[in-house]
C-alpha cells in the first residue's frame, strides 16, 4: 500500500516525538548516577517513566498494521491521536503492574548510586 504525503509526514513527525521523548527520559536515567543522586522516590518514577516509554514504544509497531473502519473512524485525526492513545495505553499498563521494567531499571539507578 502506498502512503500519501500527508502521511508519511505525519508518521515522521510521530517518530521524531518519540524519539525525543526517549531521548529525554534516556538523560533522566543517565543523570541519576553522575553526581545527581536522587531519592529512592524519584528513582522509582523514573523507572516507571522508562518502562512507560518502551511499552509505547512497543504497542505503537502493534498498531501500525492496524485499518482504521471507515464507519467509526479514521481520517487524519485519528492517525494524529493514536500516539496519545497508544502512550495511555502504555501509561496504563505500567501503573497496573507492567512488565517488570521499571522495577529492574529502578533497581540499577539505585545500585549506580550506591544506595
Amino acid at each position: 500500500m502506498m502512503i500519501d504525503g500527508t502521511s508519511a509526514l505525519m508518521a515522521q513527525a510521530q517518530t521524531s516525538a518519540q524519539a525525543s521523548k526517549a531521548s529525554s527520559i534516556a538523560s533522566q536515567v543517565s543523570t541519576m548516577g553522575n553526581g545527581k543522586h536522587k531519592t529512592p522516590a524519584q528513582a522509582v518514577e523514573a523507572g516507571k517513566q522508562f518502562e512507560s516509554m518502551f511499552l509505547s514504544q512497543m504497542l505503537s509497531h502493534m498498531f501500525e498494521g492496524i485499518e482504521t473502519d471507515p464507519n467509526f473512524g479514521g481520517g487524519h485525526g485519528e492517525t494524529m491521536f493514536r500516539s496519545m492513545l497508544v502512550d495511555q495505553y502504555a501509561k496504563t499498563m505500567t501503573s497496573a503492574g507492567g512488565v517488570g521494567i521499571a522495577d529492574a531499571v529502578t533497581r540499577e539507578i539505585l545500585k549506580t548510586q550506591g544506595a
